[in-house]
């Protein structure tokens, strides 16, 4: 059992101001696997002080100390990569080589990453006899979000650090138990003393309490559409900067020319990954209609054939449960729903998978003979459940595709690349993979329309902790 109960603010573990015990339940097992406390605004003000003492200091620092710092970071995150891995399986039930080899990964390679840009990063532009500087924002609130922990905290924390900010960070209560390492992580690397704060809490108490505070000069947040619209109003009267990397409804367009049972087993599986709960994925397949029963064939083959659900800590299991008991409950609603609209169950259906009856265990589950009006072809599932929808014509599948309030990712299959070329340009998303290429550290991540604003991840994740200076008469 682990126990976490204090919060990290300037520099030390420190008891909370004001807290209530919140369990934390492994979603394989639905025991309680640890204790966090719940924090409040006082907790709030202490770090939010924290940080503003911190930035005096802090954003005056040269590019190569704050390089050496993240270097530092690198090493000793290095160090805690199984614990952290070890956590992130039982916070949220990833399965051990998905914890091992992405989810842990990504905290390491977003510090490497903004380390490498932050070496050569721009901060000047002269502008004749004009100069324009960018420089840190100030203080930063950070929200996470439980599905990809230390993917959505790697790629905040690491720019912030990188351009000089200070920062509080607010990790899911759900689950929170990487985070509490990564602030062991930064503690032993050397970041001096405010200028990383961790405050356990719920959204309506320390994510509201960060987003309205006076001394937060910007937020980024991560999480559903809903909840980001709430941090952005509660930001609203103090004019701070938000940044938001919110929901998704992704659709994945299988091109007539495209080798359908390559194009399926891709998308069915990326669909599987991380028991579909990520923001990005491919969850809308559109397929032409004349080889529909052919696709469902090959979707319902792949989910019988090639996904093991099971214990996360078998290496041979490929699907864990989903984080919770709410997210269960919310998956097997729109499954029924899905059911009694009339569309198709190909495989999968509602209930718990044969033979397993414990844990928050989905049954991974495609839809057939969608239309892009019914519930789970609008509402974003963030489970392990599939839709495949018809469509007669191109233009007919560009408009399905952008048929939707979301904006984040869309996909493109197609054996003629200049012809996916020419639909990934029709498509109104942050990111467009072609035959399912996958970007890098260094590629831009972020959604048009109500999946967000700003981008993360490499350089141009560096651009919302920037303020942009000009000064004028600077001199040649």
């Amino acid at each position: 059992m682990r126990e976490y109960l204090q919060f990290y603010i300037d520099g030390q573990w420190v008891d909370p101001v004001e807290a209530k015990t919140c369990d934390v339940i492994n979603p394989a097992t639905e025991a309680v696997c640890a204790h966090i406390s719940l924090g409040g605004e006082a907790d709030v003000d202490r770090a939010v002080a924290a940080a503003r003492r911190a930035f005096e200091s802090y954003s005056q620092t040269s590019r190569q100390e704050r390089v050496e710092l993240l270097e530092s970071c690198v090493a000793t995150y290095e160090k805690y990569y199984n614990d952290i891995a070890d956590a992130i399986r039982e916070e949220m039930g990833a399965p051990r080589s998905l914890a091992v080899k992405a989810q842990a990964h990504a905290g390491l390679g977003h510090l490497q990453e903004a380390a490498r840009v932050l070496r050569e990063y721009p901060f000047e532009e002269v502008l004749g006899e004009h100069r324009v500087f960018k420089e840190p924002i100030g203080v930063c609130g950070l929200i996470t979000p439980w599905n990809w922990p230390m993917n959505q905290v790697g790629c905040k924390v690491a720019p912030a650090l990188a351009v000089g900010c200070t920062m509080i960070l607010k990790p899911s209560e759900v689950a929170p138990l990487s985070a509490y390492i990564f602030a062991q992580v930064m503690h032993e690397a050397g970041v001096p003393a405010g200028v990383f704060n961790l405050v356990n809490g719920d959204g309506p108490t320390v994510g509201a309490a960060l987003s309205k505070h006076p001394g937060v000069d910007m937020m980024s947040f991560t999480g559903s559409t809903r909840a980001g619209a709430q941090v952005a109003q509660n930001a609203a009267p103090t004019v701070k900067r938000v940044a938001q990397e919110l929901g998704g409804k992704s659709p994945n367009i299988i091109l007539d020319d495209a080798d359908l049972e390559t194009a399926v087993t891709r998308g069915v599986l990326h669909m599987y990954n991380n028991t579909g709960q990520s923001c990005n994925a491919p969850s809308r397949m559109l397929v032409p209609r004349a080889r529909l029963a052919e696709a469902e064939a090959i979707a319902k083959q792949v989910t019988e054939s090639m996904v093991k659900l099971g214990n996360p800590e078998d290496e041979a299991t490929t699907m864990g449960p989903v984080v919770s008991e709410v997210q269960f409950s919310k998956i097997q609603g729109l499954i029924e729903q899905g059911v009694a609209e009339g569309a198709k169950l190909v495989v999968g259906g509602p209930g718990r998978p044969e033979g397993i009856d414990q844990g928050y265990y989905v049954r991974p589950t495609v839809f057939s003979e969608v239309n892009n009006d019914m519930t789970i072809a609008r509402e974003e599932i963030f489970g392990p459940v599939l839709v495949m929808i018809p469509y007669d014509s191109e233009d007919e599948a560009i408009r399905i595709a952008n048929d939707t309030p979301y904006g984040l990712a869309g996909y493109v299959q197609s054996e003629n690349i200049d012809h996916a070329r020419r639909v990934a340009a029709r498509i109104r998303a942050g990111n467009v993979h072609i035959n399912g290429a996958s970007g890098g550290y260094d590629v831009p991540f972020g959604g048009y329309k109500q999946s967000g604003n700003g981008r993360e991840w490499g350089a141009h994740g560096f651009a919302d902790f920037l303020e942009i200076k000009a000064v004028e008469g600077y001199g040649t």
